[in-house]
């Protein structure tokens, strides 16, 4: 039998993107994998088309934000520059089975995949994906409701991140989601030892402005002399300007500190060295309100306890295992409080409960969700 051939298409730097890159980990058993993106070619792929880097994947030429105003929706859902250049450069190919990251390429799988079925990995909930921002919620979001509402229902496989997204695209869409955590690899470490008398928070991420990671620095200024916050950014694609705010804001102090990011596959072991991970982000849309990140699982597999807000995917996992403290609120007096009196013997505690669930929150479960998801595909079209 020969070797089914696989399309795997991300509008990203996969190499650096912590979610594709487990999703690829698993699609490499199935046969032989193209992938398509920015940046170079990740590990476990076969042959890799590289974007490049110019390229926009929404339609943001003057013709483009035109036929986005006018409402010209089908017009645009493969006018961006991304999209056109992937056309060609997959002109005259045929695959087996396709794999379509995130809604602004569903249009361009269903191209590229002349019939062969696809599996739609979602991620968070397009229609909503940036609405804080005035020109993506007037011109992109009715886009991205156009692009799931007519080619969801052509793919055989949709996932998503969490339960309560996955519940959104089946009442919007009427179809089948499969939820998909972000979780992390399972990794073989052990809690490391509390410091009496200190409390180690650590962050890791994108510096995205909007997601207020300012709350953080001014957390910790509030608190006592012994909670320290080390912070592993990315730089946004500002440039680094949020970044440099974020520095600014903690200038002076030295009790945060700024570090270079770390390549997904080595960050549980970074974190390890700490004892709480934070996320405190507040609900300013459907997706921070949801939100089931990649952080959250890292800082499982590096054996934290885990610090949060009231946040509706979050703390039902946080209170189940007794992983950490859950902030009353998202103000900084709700973030102080939630930590004040946080004693050496709780640390210890929400460790060990982290420890305990890490095989559960692993990559482990969902590896098996996506296998399940390959088998059918390729059965499809056997």
């Amino acid at each position: 039998m020969p070797t089914p051939a696989i399309l795997l298409i991300s509008l990203s730097p996969i190499d650096r993107d912590s979610r594709v890159l487990r999703q690829l980990s698993v699609v490499k058993e199935f046969g032989h994998v193209t992938t398509v993106g920015y940046g170079p070619a990740p590990q476990d792929s076969d042959e890799h088309i590289e974007v490049p880097p110019d390229l926009k994947t929404l339609p943001q030429s003057i013709t483009g934000v035109a036929r986005l105003a006018a409402r010209r929706l089908r017009s645009a859902e493969l006018a961006a520059p991304a999209v056109q250049w992937v056309l060609k450069a997959l002109r005259g190919r045929r695959f087996d089975a396709v794999v379509a990251n995130e809604a602004r390429i569903l249009a361009l799988a269903d191209a590229v995949a002349h019939g062969s079925p696809i599996w739609a990995d979602m991620h968070e909930w397009a229609p909503e994906e940036r609405t804080h921002i005035a020109s993506w919620r007037l011109l992109v979001a009715p886009l991205m409701d156009h692009l799931c509402r007519t080619y969801l229902p052509r793919c055989q496989e949709v996932t998503a991140v969490g339960g309560k997204i996955a519940a959104l695209y089946d009442g919007r869409y009427g179809i089948r989601t499969t939820v998909m955590r972000n979780s992390a690899r399972w990794q073989d470490l052990a809690p490391t030892a509390v410091i009496e008398d200190r409390v180690r928070l650590v962050h890791s991420g994108a510096a995205v402005a909007g997601r207020n990671l300012e709350l953080m620095i001014d957390t910790v200024m509030a608190l006592p002399e012994r909670f320290t916050l080390d912070l592993y950014l990315v730089p946004g694609n500002d440039n680094g300007a949020y970044l440099r705010t974020l520095r600014s804001r903690a200038e002076g102090s030295d009790r945060v500190r700024f570090h270079p990011p770390v390549a997904p596959a080595e960050l549980p072991a970074t974190l390890n060295a700490y004892d709480l991970g934070v996320f405190w982000i507040e609900p300013f849309n459907t997706n921070a309100r949801l939100t089931l990140p990649n952080k959250f699982f890292d800082y499982v597999q590096g054996r934290l306890g885990i610090a949060i807000g009231p946040s509706v995917e979050m703390e039902p996992i946080v209170r189940e295992h007794d992983l950490g403290p859950v902030a009353r609120g998202f103000s900084r007096a709700d973030c102080v409080a939630s930590l004040h009196a946080i004693t050496a013997e709780d640390l210890r505690r929400w460790k060990a409960a982290t420890d305990g669930a890490s095989r559960e929150l692993s990559f482990d479960t969902d590896a098996e969700v996506a296998r399940r998801i390959m088998r059918n595909l390729l059965a499809e079209n056997a």
